[in-house]
C-alpha cells in the first residue's frame, strides 16, 4: 500500500514523482545555499561562483526543464510497452526489492561511468555536448541536470531505462529508485559541506568526491555517478582529496594529485 494507490498509478508516478521531487530538493537547497549562517558549509565562495560559471540560473531553469521533458516522454513510452494491464502487478518480497535495487544502482553507474568518461576523452563530444555541464565549474543543486539534450538522453534517460529494464523491477519499485537517484544527484551538485547529510557521509561519491570533477584539474578524473567509486578505483581515474576549512570559511575540497 503506497500513498498514491486508487488516484494515480505507478506508472503515471514513476514519471512525474521525480520531476516534483527535483525542484522541490533542488529548489530547497538553492534557497539556503546564500543564507548568510551557512556560508561556514560552502564549497566555494559565493565570488567563485559568480566569477567562474559561465551560464545564468536563467539559462540553467531553462536546460533542466527541457530536459525532464525528454525524461516525461521516455518513460512514458518506457512504461507503456513494459506494462500488461491485464495482468495485476503483485510487489516481490522486500529482500528481492532491495537486490533489484543494488542491481539498478550497479547499471546506472557502470553506464554513467562510460559514457560521461568518453564524453570528456572525445574532443568533439565534449566540445559540443558535455562541455555545456561543466559551464558550472561551482557547480549547485539546480543545476545537477543542466545538461545538453543529447547528453541528458543517453546518460541520464538511457541510463535509467536500462536500469530499470535490466533489474526486473516493477513500477512501483522504480518509483522509489528513481527518486533517489534525484535525490543523490542534486545533493552532488548542492555546493554544501552539510553535517549530518546521510548522503555525504555514507557515500564516498558525494558532494565533494563530484566537485573535484568541476574543477580544471579534476576533469579527467571522479567520472563515477550518481552512486559508488567503483569504477574510477578499479580504471585508474580516481582522484583523492583533501577536505580542508578555508580561512574565510567554508571547505575547499583539495586534490591531492597534480
Amino acid at each position: 500500500m503506497v500513498p498514491w494507490e486508487g488516484y494515480i498509478s505507478d506508472e503515471t508516478m514513476g514519471t512525474l514523482a521525480p520531476i516534483v521531487l527535483y525542484w522541490v530538493y533542488a529548489g530547497g537547497y538553492q534557497l539556503i545555499l546564500h543564507r548568510r549562517p551557512l556560508e561556514r558549509y560552502r564549497l566555494h565562495t559565493r565570488a567563485e561562483e559568480e566569477e567562474k560559471n559561465l551560464v545564468s540560473l536563467p539559462t540553467v531553469v531553462r536546460g533542466v526543464l527541457l530536459q525532464q521533458l525528454v525524461q516525461a516522454i521516455v518513460a512514458m513510452i518506457l512504461f507503456m510497452v513494459t506494462s500488461d494491464s491485464s495482468i495485476t502487478v503483485v510487489q516481490p518480497p522486500i529482500i528481492v526489492q532491495i537486490f533489484q535495487f543494488l542491481i539498478a544502482m550497479l547499471v546506472m553507474d557502470s553506464w554513467q561511468y562510460f559514457v560521461h568518461r568518453y564524453m570528456h576523452q572525445n574532443k568533439f563530444l565534449y566540445r559540443h555536448i558535455h562541455s555545456q555541464h561543466h559551464r558550472l565549474i561551482v557547480p549547485y543543486a539546480i543545476g545537477a541536470l543542466y545538461n545538453h539534450p543529447l547528453e541528458g538522453l543517453l546518460l541520464d534517460t538511457l541510463g535509467g531505462a536500462i536500469s530499470f529494464l535490466v533489474s526486473g523491477m516493477t513500477p512501483r519499485t522504480a518509483v522509489f529508485f528513481f527518486c533517489f537517484a534525484i535525490l543523490k544527484t542534486v545533493d552532488d551538485h548542492c555546493g554544501l559541506w552539510l553535517p549530518y547529510n546521510i548522503f555525504q557521509h555514507l557515500f564516498q561519491n558525494n558532494t565533494a568526491y563530484h566537485d573535484i570533477h568541476h574543477q580544471l584539474q579534476g576533469t579527467k578524473y571522479n567520472y563515477s555517478q550518481p552512486f559508488f567509486s567503483i569504477w574510477d578505483r578499479i580504471l585508474g581515474t580516481h582522484m583523492p582529496y583533501d577536505l580542508v576549512s578555508r580561512k574565510e570559511g567554508g571547505f575547499e575540497a583539495r586534490p591531492l594529485r597534480d
